[in-house]
């Protein structure tokens, strides 16, 4: 049987990069309706700005072909994402595996109550550009952890709210 196509470059992309990024938020909602908020990958625009995010392939599950689209101004930045794991209600797995994010992330939780759930968003990027790269991401480390942390906070607001999923 042969791998399907883009398959060695979906395992080089799985490795995880020098560039580790972790964000937490606790939210006051069971863990299977956060989770159930984390899927619901469209909505995620809702929550990350400047950002449209669509199902490219399958149901938004395992196996699945994500991509969010980050416009500021005349910039635009592609993420393309795998789904290779879900484990309801606790794990979600992806591997970018774009021209320039690429790396694998996960969205865990963990229900710490009836009504607490901890969320936490974890990437490792491959860096690109080499030494330059490795050297410019203690620089960027910074925003990228706090423009994470942010979009967790308002994901946590919507499903408290009830406006999420």
């Amino acid at each position: 049987m042969t791998e399907p196509a883009g398959a060695d470059d979906l395992q080089e992309a799985a490795r995880p990069g020098a560039g580790e990024v972790t964000a937490t938020v606790i939210v006051g909602a069971p863990a299977e309706r956060v989770f159930a908020g984390l899927l619901a990958w469209e909505r995620q625009s809702d929550w990350i700005p400047f950002t449209r995010v669509r199902v490219v392939e399958g149901d938004g599950r395992e196996g699945s072909r994500i991509e969010a689209v980050t416009t500021l101004g005349r910039a635009t930045l592609r993420d393309e994402m795998r789904v290779v794991r879900v484990d309801e209600p606790y794990e979600i797995g992806v591997v970018h595996h774009g021209r320039l994010l690429r790396g694998p992330g996960v969205l865990r939780c963990t229900q710490l109550g009836q009504a607490r759930t901890q969320v936490v968003w974890h990437e490792w990027f491959h860096l690109p550009g080499g030494q330059a790269g490795r050297l410019a991401w203690p620089v960027l480390w910074p925003g990228s952890k706090f423009g994470l942390t942010q979009a967790l906070k308002r994901f946590a607001r919507l499903v408290e709210q009830g406006r999420l999923p």
